[in-house]
């Protein structure tokens, strides 16, 4: 689990969440968003992704499993036949800003083996970063770093 204070308003942040294309830049690991469901967010709605480093890249969706906006948003990841996660983003105001929790565990019985006590450091890790990322997004209005 990951878990940062933001000084951000809750809607504003919600709104990053709510805006697929920012998905490329403040999730570790993702390429591009290659299209998106016109009701993203609604429950059952996907956004088009390819996830990877380097060459080892794979095209793929997420789909929205839950959502209380803008308290919650939990998220089925896949990166096939590398894997599939549950997301769970959870939201609430806090000291003028925004609390968020991040937890991520495996979508599928084999993801759920990689995602274990020894891969979970590695996993927080990357959360922390995203939460940083996704933080500066809903700070600044820019996705792209290469735009501030």
């Amino acid at each position: 689990m990951s878990t940062r204070q933001m000084d951000v308003p809750l809607e504003r942040v919600f709104a990053v969440l709510a805006t697929p294309a920012t998905y490329a830049d403040w999730v570790v690991g993702s390429d591009i968003i290659r299209g998106a469901e016109l009701n993203w967010p609604a429950v059952r709605s996907r956004f088009y992704h390819r996830v990877g480093w380097g060459p080892f890249k794979v095209k793929d969706h997420t789909e929205v499993i839950d959502v209380d906006p803008p308290r919650r948003l939990i998220l089925h990841a896949r990166a096939r036949p590398v894997g599939t996660a549950l997301v769970a983003l959870a939201l609430e105001p806090r000291d003028g800003g925004t609390y968020v929790t991040m937890t991520e565990t495996g979508g599928d019985p084999l993801s759920r083996l990689s995602i274990n006590p020894l891969t979970e450091p590695l996993v927080k890790r990357r959360n922390d970063v995203a939460l940083c990322r996704l933080e500066r997004i809903a700070r600044t209005g820019v996705s792209r770093p290469e735009k501030l």
